[in-house]
């Protein structure tokens, strides 16, 4: 399987003041950063999906790729990975919050072959999933006949996977939830303290390549 990832970017981190919200800082680097550093391991093509100005995730030096114009919330960013995936000539595209410092190391192992959504504590996480490339299709006509009046479950994720049999993969979620995500002020304390225990404040080295390599 040939995969790139994709960093969703694009909330507006209303409980948090608003903002770009990946890019609050947990010890010694952003939680973007944190995001990227497990994936980066994996020597793939990576990018960051986010609305307005892409200079402000320069410093990574990734892709920035906006939503398009058939923007309706979380899969419109799903869709922008898709198409960008597609592109490199990858087979599938994972993709992941920017708000989630501590995803498994190994979650694109983890995942394939794909479709698949990631679980803990008895619950998906609907945007920690591997998507087939060849989906985009029947994504794009699903966001192209929802209409701005339609029901807000039309513009559901979990709406739309179950139409491509996404599968759950469950991981523990003790001593820490691999998908704890930074809502509120509160919860960016709290990871914060849970980085500094792990020893993951200092940033590493994000490696990748620019095209899809094989397996």
């Amino acid at each position: 399987m040939r995969w790139a990832g994709v960093i969703l970017a694009g909330g507006e981190a209303r409980r948090m003041g608003g903002g770009d919200k990946p890019l609050l800082r947990v010890g010694g680097q952003s939680l973007l950063g944190h995001v990227l550093d497990r994936l980066g391991g994996h020597g793939r093509p990576l990018a960051i999906n986010a609305r307005g100005d892409a200079a402000r995730f320069g410093s990574f030096g990734l892709p920035v790729l906006p939503d398009g114009p058939l923007g309706a919330g979380p899969l419109a960013g799903v869709l922008a990975a898709m198409d960008w995936a597609a592109g490199l000539g990858c087979d599938a595209v994972l993709t992941v919050p920017g708000d989630t410092p501590f995803i498994p190391r190994d979650l694109p192992v983890a995942l394939a072959p794909g479709p698949a959504v990631a679980m803990s504590g008895g619950r998906r996480h609907h945007l920690v999933a591997l998507w087939p490339v060849a989906a985009r299709t029947a994504l794009r006509a699903r966001l192209a006949a929802t209409g701005p009046d339609a029901p807000r479950a039309a513009f559901g994720v979990r709406a739309f996977a179950e139409t491509i049999g996404m599968r759950d993969v469950a991981f523990a979620d003790l001593p820490v939830d691999p998908f704890f995500n930074v809502n509120s002020p509160a919860d960016l304390v709290e990871a914060a303290r849970l980085a500094a225990l792990a020893g993951e404040d200092a940033p590493t080295r994000i490696g990748q390549r620019p095209g899809c390599p094989s397996p």
